[in-house]
């Protein structure tokens, strides 16, 4: 019966408990009998060593509640870091209710109020719990308020829990069975399942995790996919306990895993919906927003003879990241390597780590860029994600960038210095609305910077902001934690194009273009950014036996120059005497030497003056 059957996720900000919280739903449950690790859910050793949840993760946990009614419960635990809320969303369109997780002793985050939103567009049942109420610093009263004061909770909603003691858990179980909806399904109907996460296994093939929305699946059928039309029979059909264990049927409500035998995970994308391939459903449900990488970086191996290592590390790392794009590209100064798509930043720092342990390789990740718009004098609209693809500029009318919309949630006395840091970065601020129980809304045209920082009835305060995806690129998070004293938080998410008054900028070294280094940025910024470049990069390049011309230009005009000093060899150490012209002529032998090795002469461009490019200072 569907009325004993209950479906959740977890949602919160980062490192709010989310994975700790799961470990004792599991140990309080009745069918867990093994020893619980901690972390239980994050299978990835990266994960367990960062304490970040990157992968979203299903187990199947029977509940024995005080009425001795045995339930159903299928959890789901998320990610908290923004790059990762796409798995957040995945997680929110199979289920019927949340657990909304917050830290008593840091508060709501923006990462906090961005999940609350994605589960009230999906009409989901929240339990608003407030974590950690056993630390010495904890503020769960105050915590409390301010959950009233910005979602609308009642007290009596809001549940004080200590997920490492184990304190308020009991609880917190009940109020789960009796609270969260049973799922609206029915058995009767043609099948309809919708994938909410799928990974490659080597010997299964493709393995979907799905949420049975109509109908009954057994092992023995044969399914289609909606989307693609492909069809395949079931190698596995099973739940997660939280180890795989192999079922015979599936019914309406109930959340588990089909092992397809599908060589490619393309074939099974997230949000697609399975049916039976004899009794095919009428529509498919409605399925997840596409997944659009956010930030580009070119991926080369230091080593050459790697192309073929690092091409095979990527196919299988794609395999089990469908959010993982990459296409083939070639560098004059680099050579041949990958032009990947990632979520953001730190997507693009897990798969290079990835990269560097699970495959052993070196690699060199050019400094990351966001896709942009480019309208051509033939008005042709072309997407460009690296900056060296760029036409000429006398080929371009305009070009449009990807601008954000950015929520920071700060102590009301960082305002200032909030403020600041995203002005400088083209943003403008769109709302201000404080968090206390007396919250109100600011218009955003009559703003008094001084006495919003003196208002001491308002401890925090949300800020809202447009500004463009690419400024948010280069340190922008370390210097908002640094200016807040680490105290504020931040989510974001992409809104439209924009136009602006954007140049490429390219680097040339001994007169030849650098295309691994070539960036687009605001013709406003682009005379102070040059200066950083090139003086970056004549400390990064080791000199040579020629002086060696550093420039960064703008189409054909030169902007700005550094020169490497040459390497002087002392030409006269063999001379102890004789005619002067005898050394003359060594001296001007040895300066046509030069002359010639500069025009055949390349430089080799280290590592560390592609990083010097990403860590420019702003």
């Amino acid at each position: 019966m569907n009325d004993n059957i209950r479906n959740f996720c977890i949602i919160a900000h980062i490192d709010h408990g989310k994975s700790t919280l799961a470990d004792r739903l599991i140990e309080l449950t009745k069918n867990n009998n093994q020893t619980v690790i901690e972390q239980t859910l994050d299978s990835m050793d990266l994960e367990r060593e960062r304490g970040i949840t990157i992968k979203a993760k299903a187990i199947r946990l029977l509940y024995e509640a005080n009425n001795l009614t045995t339930f159903q419960l299928n959890l789901i635990d998320t990610p908290g870091h923004v790059d990762f809320s796409y798995e957040v969303s995945r997680s929110l369109s199979a289920c019927e209710g949340a657990l909304l997780i917050v830290d008593a002793t840091q508060g709501i985050q923006a990462q906090t109020v961005a999940n609350v939103y994605k589960a009230i567009d999906q009409n989901l049942t929240l339990i608003p719990v407030i974590n950690k109420i056993d630390l010495d610093v904890a503020r769960p009263q105050e915590i409390a308020r301010e959950l009233q004061a910005t979602f609308g909770f009642t007290r009596d909603e809001i549940l004080m829990v200590s997920a490492k003691s184990g304190k308020g858990i009991p609880l917190l179980l009940e109020t789960i069975v009796s609270k969260i909806p049973p799922p609206a399904a029915d058995k009767e109907k043609k099948l309809r399942a919708l994938i909410f996460d799928s990974k490659y296994d080597p010997y299964k093939g493709v393995v979907a995790f799905v949420r049975i929305v109509d109908g009954t699946l057994s092992h023995n059928s044969r399914i289609l996919m909606m989307s693609n039309k492909i069809e395949s029979d079931i190698i596995e059909l099973g739940i997660l306990t939280p180890e795989p264990e192999k079922v015979e049927v599936l019914k309406a409500g109930e959340v588990g895993y089909i092992a397809s035998g599908l060589k490619s995970i393309n074939d099974a994308t997230v949000g697609d919906t399975i049916t039976s391939a004899k009794e095919i459903a009428e529509t498919p449900l409605d399925t997840y927003t596409p997944l659009k990488s956010m930030v580009f970086a070119g991926v080369y191996p230091a080593d050459g003879e790697d192309y073929e290592t690092l091409k095979d590390a990527l196919d299988k790392l794609r395999l089990n990241d469908a959010s993982l794009n990459y296409t083939p590209e070639n560098s004059l100064a680099l050579g041949s390597g990958f032009r990947c798509g990632f979520l953001g930043l730190l997507h693009m720092e897990i798969i290079q780590e990835r990269l560097e342990r699970e495959y052993e390789l070196t690699i060199i990740i050019t400094a990351p860029s966001v896709s942009y718009k480019v309208i051509t004098t033939e008005q042709e609209t072309v997407i460009i994600d690296n900056p060296s693809k760029l036409p000429e500029q006398n080929m371009v009318s305009e070009i449009l960038e990807p601008w954000a919309n950015l929520t920071i949630l700060t102590p009301s006395n960082f305002i200032g210095q909030v403020m600041d840091l995203v002005t400088n970065k083209r943003g403008k601020l769109t709302r201000m609305e404080y968090i206390q129980s007396n919250s109100r809304n600011v218009d955003v045209n009559s703003i008094d910077t001084e006495s919003t920082i003196s208002n001491e009835n308002s401890n925090r305060v949300i800020l809202e902001f447009d500004m463009p995806m690419s400024e948010m690129l280069v340190q922008f998070y370390d210097q908002l934690k640094s200016r807040t004293q680490g105290y504020a938080s931040m989510d974001y998410s992409i809104s439209d194009y924009q136009k602006g008054n954007l140049v490429k900028l390219d680097i040339l070294v001994n007169s030849q273009k650098v295309d691994a280094l070539s960036i687009i940025t605001h013709r406003d910024e682009s005379y102070s950014k040059a200066k950083q470049l090139v003086t970056k990069l004549q400390d990064s390049i080791p000199r040579q036996l020629f002086e060696v011309p550093i420039q960064a230009a703008i189409g054909a005009k030169i902007i700005s120059r550094t020169n490497i000093k040459a390497l002087k060899k002392n030409v006269l150490a063999k001379c102890y005497g004789g005619d002067v012209t005898r050394k003359r002529k060594l001296l001007q032998k040895q300066a046509e030497g030069k002359k010639r090795m500069k025009k055949v002469g390349r430089v080799e461009i280290p590592q560390e003056a592609f990083l010097s490019v990403l860590n420019s200072e702003q």
